[in-house]
């Protein structure tokens, strides 16, 4: 399944995730659904501007996390 949302979040405003002190980053996607994200899966996006554009999340057939990936 593919699921496609934006994501805009300042660096210090997702200070907090990158460290671990929260887990979860909650998104909506192009459909509405409300999405909670493990952190740990934006690092690779984190600029010291923060976090900006449109993302494609990627669940295998069970639901568990499969890829994350800036378009």
């Amino acid at each position: 399944m593919e699921l496609f949302f934006s994501l805009n979040v300042s660096y210090e405003a997702f200070l907090p995730y990158y460290q671990g002190v929260a887990e979860k980053v909650q998104v909506r996607d192009h459909k509405g659904r409300v999405l909670h994200i493990n952190g740990k899966y934006f690092r690779p996006y984190l600029t010291p501007n923060g976090i900006h554009g449109e993302f494609k999340l990627v669940l295998c057939p069970d639901g568990n996390f499969k890829s994350l990936n800036k378009l």
